[in-house]
């Protein structure tokens, strides 16, 4: 047998055993997804909430004298009770809700309001409005079956909402356990995640690790911070003006806050109080509902762009786009894929090539 062909025989024989090696390393990997794939999502909020809460994680282990495990008891600890307390307000506030609902039924008393004086001279839409209004508060059950059709068809939507809160806030409460094992293992957890960038990015895998901490933090405090900050003034503002309903109200409008939509969701509260008000009353809440509005407006630029090494723009489009797409998660996903490939692109600007073809800074 010549040389070339012993040659060609090996070519193919190392060619048949690299094959084999990716496809076993292939169905491992597969293995290993489609088992870990329940568990997918709660790593991955378990994973941006250690990140997140890391600086405050070590303020709180120099208060514990250095003891990593029990501050991460303390942290996990603090995060269940930042969990539970909205679930028991806004459970105690839909039980009040039912009972008045009950109570005013039994009692033969309207359930809806009579509509403000003037509400037909508002643009647009005061006249449907006021004669939907008038038609609930004199007879609740001919405008419910007027809308029937409607609500009909939102039912199954409402169900599927309830359910997914209801899931949501579990695995919620699974990934605060895994931030809490993640923060008490937290150096050996940041030299694997820092290896791992490594091996993508090469020399740069460092500044790209810093790159993705830096912007989980600046979406969390930016968007997600903003918005529970604007949900803790707005269920005291309901609180303190009375609205029925109250923990409800501040629920959608958390929501609605993290859609980036919140002021939006203020109007109907504002209407249903002048509704059931004084005049002076429903002004003091309408302007209580326009700063609450426009508290994004001033926090968000300041702490959505703190601490990231992108613009403002980048995090902002990238967190917006990922939650278009992905859902919640997708609010850190997009922010950290778009600053990372904002900063390999200016990285490939800076890059020239010469004459010869050689790539020179």
């Amino acid at each position: 047998m010549s040389s070339e062909e012993l040659e060609v025989r090996e070519y193919l024989y190392r060619a048949r055993e690299v094959s084999v090696h990716i496809g076993v390393l292939f169905l491992l990997l597969a293995s290993c997804f489609l088992i870990l794939r329940p568990f997918v999502l709660v790593i991955a909020w378990g994973a941006i909430i250690a990140i997140a809460v890391y600086p405050g994680f070590r303020n709180l282990q120099a208060i514990c004298g250095g003891k990593r495990i029990l501050a991460s008891v303390l942290a996990t600890i603090l995060l269940l009770a930042l969990l539970i307390l909205p679930v028991v307000v806004l459970g105690g506030s839909l039980v009040d809700g039912v009972q008045v609902f009950a109570a005013r039924v039994r009692e033969g008393t309207a359930l809806v309001p009579p509509p403000p004086p003037g509400v037909e001279r508002w643009p647009i839409i005061g006249g449907p409005l006021k004669e939907i209004w008038v038609l609930a508060s004199n007879n609740l059950a001919a405008a419910l079956k007027t809308f029937t059709p409607y609500i009909r068809t939102m039912i199954p939507g409402v169900l599927t909402a309830s359910a997914g809160l209801a899931i949501a806030g579990v695995q919620l409460g699974l990934s605060i356990l895994i931030a809490g094992v993640l923060l008490a293992n937290a150096t050996e957890a940041s030299t694997i995640a820092f290896s791992l960038s490594n091996r993508l990015f090469g020399r740069k895998g460092e500044e790209y690790a810093r790159l993705a901490e830096s912007t989980v933090r600046s979406v969390t405090t930016g968007i997600i911070g903003v918005a529970f900050i604007q949900g803790v003034f707005a269920g005291i503002t309901f609180l303190v003006f009375g609205l029925p309903g109250a923990g409800l109200w501040t629920l959608v409008f958390l929501i609605a806050a993290l859609l980036q939509v919140g002021a939006i969701m203020l109007i109907p509260a504002v209407i249903y109080m002048f509704a059931i008000a004084s005049t002076t009353k429903a002004v003091a809440f309408l302007v209580c509902c326009a700063v609450i509005g426009g508290m994004d407006n001033v926090l968000k630029p300041i702490l959505l762009g703190r601490g990231a090494a992108v613009p403002i723009a980048v995090v902002f489009l990238g967190a917006i786009g990922g939650f278009l797409a992905m859902g919640i998660i997708g609010l850190f996903v997009g922010a950290v894929v778009l600053s990372v490939g904002y900063k390999l692109f200016l990285e490939w600007l800076s890059r020239t090539t010469d004459t010869t073809g050689e790539s020179r800074p």
